[in-house]
Formats: C-alpha cells, sequence, structure tokens
C-alpha cells in the first residue's frame, strides 16, 4: 500500500515483489482531489525525466506528503512496469477521519497522508480474500500536523474529561512536592 510521493519505494518494492512474492498485489492510493494516475493521463516530461509541466489532473488538496503536481519518474515507471494492480482515490475528509480515529481509537499519532494511506487498507480489506494479509506502512508522526485542519476540532486546553481523567492517573493525582534543599 503506498501513495505515491515514495516512487522509489514503489518501483523498488515492486520489482522485488514481482520476483520473490508474484502473488502480492501492490495498492496504489492517490487523492481524490488529484486523481492523476486514475486519470490515465501521461506525465508530460523533459529529455531527462523530469515533469515538462504540472499534470492537467492535479489540484491543491490537503493531504500533505502525498502527489506532488507530477507524476514522479519512478512512479511512473513501476505503472509503466505493471507493478500497480489497483489504484483506489481517496477524499481529504476519509483521510483525515482515518488519521483521528487511528489517534483516539489505537493511539497511533499520525498525519493526513498516513490516514488516507490506512483510509485505502480499510477499503482493501473490503474486497480481500479472507485470511489476507494487508500492509499498509504510516511512517508518519502527527506533532507537524497539530496546527493544520486535521486537529482543528481538539481544544488547546484539557477539557473537563480529560483533568478527570488525568486525575486518576498516579502521577498527576497529587500536586507536586517541593524539593527540601
Amino acid at each position: 500500500m503506498t501513495g505515491f510521493g515514495t516512487g522509489g519505494t514503489l518501483k523498488g518494492v515492486g520489482r522485488v515483489l514481482e520476483k520473490e512474492r508474484p502473488e502480492t498485489k501492490i495498492v496504489l492510493a492517490e487523492p481524490a482531489d488529484a486523481p492523476m494516475v486514475s486519470s490515465k493521463t501521461q506525465q508530460e516530461r523533459n529529455a531527462d525525466g523530469s515533469p515538462a509541466s504540472r499534470h492537467p489532473s492535479w489540484k491543491p488538496h490537503p493531504i500533505q506528503g502525498w502527489s506532488p503536481d507530477f507524476i514522479p519518474k519512478l512512479t511512473g515507471d513501476a505503472l509503466a512496469a505493471g507493478y500497480v494492480d489497483r489504484v483506489i482515490t481517496i477524499a481529504a475528509p476519509d483521510a483525515m477521519r482515518a488519521s483521528r480515529e487511528l489517534a483516539q481509537k489505537e493511539g497511533i499519532f499520525v498525519g493526513t497522508s498516513a490516514g488516507a494511506t490506512f483510509a485505502a487498507a480499510l477499503e482493501v480489506c473490503k474486497d480481500a480474500p479472507k485470511g489476507s494479509a494487508v500492509l499498509a506502512m504510516l511512517p508518519d508522526t502527527g506533532e507537524r500536523y497539530l496546527s493544520t485542519p486535521l486537529f482543528a476540532d481538539i481544544p488547546a486546553d484539557m477539557t473537563d474529561e480529560e483533568r478527570t481523567i488525568a486525575r486518576s492517573t498516579p502521577l498527576f493525582a497529587e500536586p507536586p512536592v517541593a524539593a527540601v534543599t
């Protein structure tokens, strides 16, 4: 499972898995607001392989870390080699919801792109044969997203419920004792 901001990983892993584990399926996920791969429109390239222009299917989207305004050459190479078995588009609200749910339910604090990857993995699981293993890597941390819309609903100060929970923890139950010098 990969968002295609990591084209080198997609191509390298795809090449190895095709040889060593051909039964493995690789799923690429991309923002629904910037469906460059699923549009099937080729990326225009300069002679050196760099993008000649912005991809016509790209538009700004809030899934930071996913999809620059072009299809990276290594991603294009992986697609051309047939390493990608499926492309799933993920809407930004679904990515944000999945990211918040990972934090609230699993204690996994990640950003929007990892939430999008997880949402795509859940989509894959809906159709996967019983007993399948689905791997979705979430190499991210949520700290850099605290000031973004991802966590806009989280108040800066603790709520009464959070203060009650904190007081139930021995470390925070009593005021600290001043050190005697």
